[in-house]
């Protein structure tokens, strides 16, 4: 058999994943702390490549599921840094959340909507936990204001190299993480629904056009990197030419300033004086 195995932070394994039930239950109930058994039905609502603009290549593939027909969950993995992570998770959770009404229904009918981020990325920079959840707090007294709107941000860099027993969001995390099939097993001994995930990405492993489609996926991610790459570099690159440009001018005009002062020590007038250094007037009557 072959030994290739997908990395379920390639977001087409992970979407592959989200397609067994058990899977889901299994992630959920881990990240909204919820005992599996009290979830009655999970249901994929949609799997979308969004594209942030007409030329994007690359995408964002989300999960969006529905949980005991009174939460919809929203779940993306981000492999490349985007520094506005925070405003762009905020705004399509928003729309998600005002989607659910229609013209004249009443508020009552919204349902709380939750976003998991999984990012191979540092998005808060000075905090050491790979785990955050936000809510929506009183600023001093830290009541909640509404639970209908919460956020969960795994920052895979971050991640411990033990294992705690119990940690749920760890063992999915690192299992998400996971490259080699011996990272797999030791997860899979541990906890009943990874063990299904992992049977699962194996069964999809060798499925021969899922794999075709999952190298597709990672071929766009992987352009789409050293595409980003290549634009950064060469903005660095014509930045050093125009710094370079720009201290020549600037360097002409404080020698041209310097000459001008000069020539009006020796009483020439402004205008000989304009044309002897290339300063207008206006430029001249300021020094």
């Amino acid at each position: 058999m072959d030994d290739f195995i997908m990395k379920p932070k390639i977001d087409f394994a992970f979407k592959e994943l989200m397609t067994d039930e058990m899977v889901r239950k299994g992630f959920l109930a881990a990240f909204l702390k919820l005992n599996p058994n009290d979830i009655k039905s999970t249901r994929i609502l949609n799997t979308d490549l969004r594209r942030e603009h007409e030329d994007d290549k690359q995408g964002i593939l989300d999960v969006r599921v529905s949980l005991n027909n009174d939460t919809e969950i929203d779940t993306e993995i981000q492999l490349t840094k985007i520094d506005i992570w925070t405003n762009r998770t905020l705004f399509y959770l928003s729309k998600m959340y005002a989607e659910q009404i229609g013209l004249g229904q009443s508020y009552r009918v919204l349902k709380k909507c939750v976003s998991i981020s999984i990012l191979d990325f540092k998005l808060f920079e000075n905090e050491p936990d790979f785990y955050s959840c936000f809510h929506i707090w009183e600023d001093t007294r830290h009541f909640l204001y509404t639970d209908k709107m919460e956020f969960h941000v795994i920052e895979l860099p971050k991640l411990p190299e033990e294992l705690k027993e119990g940690d749920n969001i760890l063992a999915w995390a690192k299992f998400i993480n996971a490259e080699r099939r011996e990272e797999f097993e030791e997860l899979a001994g541990m906890d009943t629904y990874i063990e299904a995930a992992y049977n699962h990405l194996q069964v999809i492993s060798q499925d021969d056009k899922k794999r075709m489609e999952y190298e597709a996926r990672q071929k766009a991610i992987r352009d789409y990197n050293e595409g980003m790459l290549e634009s950064h570099e060469r903005g660095l690159r014509q930045g050093r030419v125009e710094g370079r440009a720009e201290g020549l001018m600037e360097g002409e005009r404080k020698k041209s300033i310097d000459i001008a002062k000069k020539l009006l020590a020796m009483g020439l007038d402004l205008d000989t004086v304009s044309k002897g250094t290339g300063l207008t007037v206006e430029q001249i009557q300021k020094l």
